[in-house]
């Protein structure tokens, strides 16, 4: 005795997917939607991108009418000949001024700030008996020359001394010394006399030593430290 075993079994069989003509439908109306939207949304954009575009031009053009009609109203200045040669001149003298503070300023001119720093020195070394009747200075001090008198030829060294001490003086020495005896001429005194022309009684003339310093030996008369009868 024979049995029939059936082993079909239908939830194993493979299902064919039939897309039926209301789902076709259904998604192409779902992909004409989304591009719809997708075209709709470009659409403004792009209009939206073309507004700005617009008025980007109208601003680039505004600003290039503004910019016409200043360059009209206030056109560009050309170069003044006369202001070009005047600023070169005034270059020029700035340069000439700057050329001769240099040349002030490192002396080779001589003594800049004047004399009367050396004059206010030899007045103030003073000394009782003895006087200047001259004085010379050549360049920025380096040549000093005194001429005086005196009524003893000891206050000279004296006087030497008390010109050292002054501070416009310090490191400046004088390398020759002359001094002669001299005298002045006695003046004639009116004198009265009964019956007679008024004559001249003469004074004893008054004896000093002349006396000369030099800060440089350039030869004069005698010889240096030397007193002249």
């Amino acid at each position: 005795m024979s049995q029939q075993i059936n082993l079909f079994n239908p939830a194993f069989e493979k299902q064919k997917q039939v897309l039926s003509a209301k789902g076709m439908a259904q998604g192409l109306g779902l992909i004409l939607l989304v591009s719809g939207a997708l075209a709709l949304y470009g659409a403004r954009q792009v209009a939206v991108l073309e507004r700005a575009a617009a008025d980007s031009k109208l601003m680039l053009a505004a600003r290039e009418a503004r910019r016409a009609d200043v360059l009209t109203r206030f056109p560009t200045p050309q170069k003044d000949p006369l202001i070009a040669r005047a600023l070169g001149q005034a270059q020029a003298d700035r340069a000439a001024l700057l050329e001769a503070q240099t040349i002030l300023q490192g002396g080779e001119l001589g003594n800049t700030h004047g004399y009367a720093a050396y004059f206010r020195a030899f007045a103030h070394a003073k000394v009782n008996g003895l006087w200047l009747t001259e004085a010379s200075i050549v360049g920025a001090g380096k040549e000093i020359g005194l001429q005086g008198r005196t009524v003893q030829p000891d206050l000279v060294p004296q006087y030497i001394s008390a010109l050292s001490r002054q501070s416009v003086l310090q490191g400046k020495s004088f390398a020759r010394l002359d001094m002669a005896a001299a005298q002045t001429p006695a003046p004639a005194l009116p004198v009265a006399s009964a019956g007679a022309l008024a004559e001249a009684v003469v004074a004893p003339a008054r004896r000093f030593i002349e006396f000369s310093l030099q800060s440089s030996a350039a030869p004069a008369g005698g010889a240096a430290g030397t007193v002249k009868e």
